[in-house]
């Protein structure tokens, strides 16, 4: 086990690069099984979910090269079906939720996709109804195995449909959209997902040769193909990380330049951190975050409290919720955080109570902060990380108490954030990796 050993209280000042982002990645690499070409993917974060989701891929035969930091090259032109059932894949598959996207390409494919009962984070149940229900809506069969905790789809050729998805799930979205481009006749999905990271994975499809329309859009409609092609693609930047980044300014009263941040692609997100009072300019597509001794949330326009609620895009994503709650903590005046999606994500807020932080709360799914306004600087503790999103959350908090805090189990930020305390210290942080 890894912790991070910081020293808050300082201010820091610099340029900071967003890496790309990983849950673009994560789809994307699936993809690259829908064809036997070889598909160059850059801009490609160094995490240790993606690294397994490459070695996954490795193992099903995939011949996957690294010409450049980055830069992956992926052909799938031998793989090997029978080791969907092997010991090897299970544990892989198992540690990560990623994987899971995986099973529409290879049912597409080659008419046959297994998964074990997949991992991740621990923020509360995340049903998986709506892949398969899709699946078998495209005309696969579906078994559970409930001995070996699977689930298994086939099918000779699928075959387009109309769907009326369930909940706008990325993941499910993204699953069923691989498996449609090969499916024989046209596939509608509605409510389906519209994340940036969705609109790209279209993106790399159609430059594949397959034919999606509505991209942007809750209604995507695909003509299936007959088969896809090699293509060169590049992952936006992670609008996880830039908010991250926003958040870890104003909370240390840091002077900040985020570099090529894809502005035309954060959506709400700016706006978002703008009603918490925290300034930013936009340069080119640099965002500039100068020092604020104090910000104030607003309230709404009858005078109520302000409520942060997450949503399917174009709203707010979920996994930002964490830091703005943290930022809420340090904030000039009070806000209601609604956590819709997983019951579980709020409560690491009991490490930030036990910093000094005014936190009620009220339920699984929501929590209201009265901001101290840094009259009154959260102190340095020892926590651990629970998940992706809440460890840098923790982490921005303990940037910006006084004092020594550590931070345990590490592994969850190193997920999802590449070398995060060398880029920090980098521009003054006091981070130590142990």
């Amino acid at each position: 086990m890894a912790r991070f050993i910081i020293e808050g209280g300082n201010p820091l000042t610099g340029e900071l690069s967003p890496q790309g982002a990983k849950n673009e990645a994560l789809q994307v690499i699936c993809a690259t099984l829908l064809t036997s070409q070889k598909i160059t993917i850059s801009n490609i974060p160094e995490i240790s979910d993606v690294l397994k989701l490459i070695e996954i891929l490795r193992s099903l035969g995939t011949v996957i090269e690294r010409p450049a930091k980055g830069a992956f090259t992926f052909q799938s032109d031998h793989i090997r079906i029978d080791h969907l059932k092997s010991a090897q894949f299970f544990a892989q598959a198992g540690s990560l939720r990623g994987s899971l996207m995986i099973v529409g390409p290879m049912l597409a494919r080659f008419g046959i996709g297994i998964i074990p009962q997949p991992g991740g984070d621990k923020i509360g149940r995340r049903r998986l109804d709506t892949h398969f229900r899709g699946f078998e809506a495209l005309g696969a069969k579906f078994i559970f195995d409930e001995l070996e905790s699977s689930y298994r789809v086939e099918a000779k050729q699928l075959k387009g449909c109309y769907m009326l998805l369930d909940e706008a799930s990325v993941t499910g979205t993204a699953n069923l959209l691989m498996a449609a481009t090969l499916a024989s006749g046209t596939t509608t999905i509605y409510n389906a997902a519209c994340e940036p990271y969705l609109q790209q994975l279209c993106k790399m499809l159609n430059s594949m040769g397959a034919d999606i329309r509505g991209v942007g859009s809750n209604l995507l409609t695909i003509n299936g193909v007959t088969s896809l092609t090699g293509c060169n693609h590049v992952l936006l930047p992670d609008m996880i990380e830039v908010g991250s980044f926003i958040g870890l300014a104003a909370m240390t009263a840091s002077e900040i330049t985020i570099k090529n941040v894809g502005f035309d692609q954060l959506g709400i997100i700016p706006e978002s951190f703008r009603r918490f009072g925290i300034q930013m300019e936009l340069k080119g597509d640099d965002l500039h975050i100068p020092s604020q001794d104090h910000y104030e949330i607003e309230s709404f326009i009858d005078g109520s409290i302000l409520t942060v609620a997450d949503a399917p895009w174009p709203g707010l994503t979920p996994d930002l919720l964490s830091i703005f709650l943290v930022i809420a903590t340090q904030a000039r005046g009070s806000v209601l955080i609604h956590q819709k999606m997983f019951e579980s994500r709020l409560f690491f807020v009991d490490r930030l109570i036990d910093m000094g932080a005014k936190i009620i709360l009220c339920d699984p799914h929501r929590a209201t902060v009265i901001g101290l306004d840094k009259s009154h600087p959260l102190r340095g503790i020892r926590m651990s990380s629970p998940d992706i999103r809440a460890g840098v959350a923790l982490l921005i908090a303990a940037l910006s108490a006084t004092g020594k805090s550590t931070i345990d189990y590490i592994e969850q930020i190193d997920r999802g954030y590449e070398n995060i305390d060398l880029r920090l210290n980098a521009i003054g942080a006091k981070i130590r990796r142990e």
